[in-house]
């Protein structure tokens, strides 16, 4: 009966661990989703304040080194690295998916 008992504690300590791990992750992951989301809010307003005068075609993509398809495929990539390492849900990660590409 010890036995049992010691092996259902152990159980018991394994899975609570898991569990506060899993969450602490879990935070971690939506402060940073949320940071980016923020940082991407605040350079679309700066965006919008810094207009182009309207002589100048505004379709031009800017000139910052990488096209904005490039951009959208590295962060697929990670999104994928991320549900393959366990980090992300299949529904988190199709919630940043459709965030990423609408």
């Amino acid at each position: 009966m010890p036995g049992l008992l010691r092996g259902i504690a152990r159980t018991a300590v394994i899975a609570g661990t898991a569990t506060a791990v899993s969450n602490r992750v879990s935070r971690r992951q939506a402060g940073r989703w949320a940071t980016k989301d923020q940082q991407a809010e605040e350079e679309q307003g700066q965006y919008e304040q810094d207009e182009e005068p309207a002589d100048e075609p505004a379709d031009e993509p800017a000139d910052d080194g990488a096209d904005p398809m490039s951009q959208k495929l590295e962060q697929l990539k990670q999104l994928g690295e991320l549900k393959s390492q366990g980090v992300l849900t299949q529904a988190e990660f199709d919630a940043q998916k459709q965030r990423i590409l609408g």
